[in-house]
């Protein structure tokens, strides 16, 4: 039975954010990904377009959330299901940092603004 310790979890840095992975297939999983993100205070995420679903769940705190034009503000307890095909960016204008929990399927991509094209460690 896999089990991820918080103490083995990874934890990736990019535009300003923390993921820390918990779920990939280098830790067991065949189809999911799941990770911890950390959205520091003030910390406005590029919006990127991304290949495969996304369950994102606001665990802690509050964002901004803009999703294909539209800007969403979610706090602890909601959850923004972000299609395949969709473009996504989070903004957290508070001065503390937002908690969340993300699950998605092996194999995610996104793209930047600028045709830049990322495959996170914590989702392949």
């Amino acid at each position: 039975m896999p089990v991820v310790r918080a103490s083995e979890a990874t934890t990736h840095e990019i535009h300003g954010a923390r993921f820390v992975s918990y779920a990939t297939p280098l830790t067991g999983s065949k189809e999911l990904c799941a990770w911890r993100g950390e959205i520091p205070a003030g910390t406005k995420a590029p919006a990127h377009t991304v290949t495969r679903e996304e369950v994102f769940h606001l665990l802690i705190g509050e964002l901004l959330v803009g999703l294909d034009g539209r800007t969403e503000r979610i706090t602890a307890g909601d959850t923004v299901i972000i299609n395949a095909g969709a473009t996504v960016a989070f903004e957290n204008p508070t001065d503390h940092t937002a908690i969340s929990w993300v699950t998605t399927s092996v194999g995610l991509e996104a793209e930047l603004a600028d045709g830049t094209r990322i495959a996170p460690p914590w989702a392949n």
